[in-house]
């Protein structure tokens, strides 16, 4: 997407520390923004590119005290190729029925998610939504956005993927899928389609979130290389073995 200029002012606002649900004895605080009027699509793509994130029609990047440790990063598409690992993983979820639709809560989509939080997040925010909160997060967007569901052969709903579409990849915004299975890896199951689907697009990136070199939450993010990082130069190549930790805050683009 070429650079076109906003046709209003745009107010970004600093959110109370809260405690960090990543790291443990540590503090997070947010820059956010509304996305919102005719704006809205032009200011997604702009932020996402500058390592901002999206959830309901607010864009927000970290800006903890003392702390820079959420590093923004994609994956290259057309570098990519699955190591042996990831290869394992194709294949155990290769019966799997994939299909994109609306980003239109349902009842089967909300159980799958409360039961992924209760087993992976027990006391975090998430983890208290009821449906109408659920729903809000899925279909309260300004922008083009879309679900992804995955089936297995007999038509169970074992993971679902809410993403962005944007001019230069798809953003995966928020993954959850049935913890009882975990041994088939079905969230890095939902990165390797996002990338398939990336590569039939033309698309040159999926844009991960924030990858926290100390939390093993995160830690699933850097099989898939080659892997860019945004820092104060911009998006580089990351190497997850010598980046040193807190090295890069999107946050810093903007002092």
């Amino acid at each position: 997407m070429d650079h076109v200029p906003l046709k209003r002012p745009h107010f970004f606002f600093t959110t109370a520390p809260l405690p960090c649900p990543y790291l443990a004895d540590r503090l997070e605080r947010k820059i956010v923004t509304e996305l919102n009027g005719p704006d809205a699509e032009i200011l997604h793509e702009s932020l996402s590119r500058a390592g901002f994130r999206r959830s309901h029609s607010i864009a927000y990047t970290p800006a903890c005290p003392g702390c820079s440790a959420c590093i923004p990063v994609r994956i290259v598409v057309d570098g990519f190729k699955p190591d042996r690992t990831l290869r394992k993983v194709a294949k155990a979820n290769a019966g799997l029925t994939v299909r994109t639709v609306p980003a239109r809560a349902t009842a089967e989509q909300f159980r799958l998610f409360s039961r992924y939080q209760e087993s992976r997040h027990t006391g975090g925010d998430m983890a208290l939504m009821g449906f109408y909160d659920y729903r809000s997060m899925i279909e309260d967007s300004p922008i083009d956005t879309f679900m992804v569901e995955f089936r297995s052969p007999d038509g169970i709903l074992v993971a679902g993927c809410l993403a962005d579409r944007m001019s230069d990849g798809l953003s995966a915004v928020y993954s959850f899928f049935e913890p009882d299975a975990a041994a088939r890896s079905l969230g890095s199951a939902v990165v390797l389609w996002l990338i398939d689907e990336a590569r039939r697009r033309s698309l040159p990136f999926v844009y991960l979130g924030y990858w926290i070199g100390e939390s093993r939450k995160m830690s699933y993010k850097a099989r898939f290389q080659p892997l860019e990082a945004f820092g104060p130069n911009g998006w580089l190549p990351l190497d997850p073995d010598t980046q040193p930790p807190g090295q890069n805050s999107p946050a810093d683009s903007l002092r």
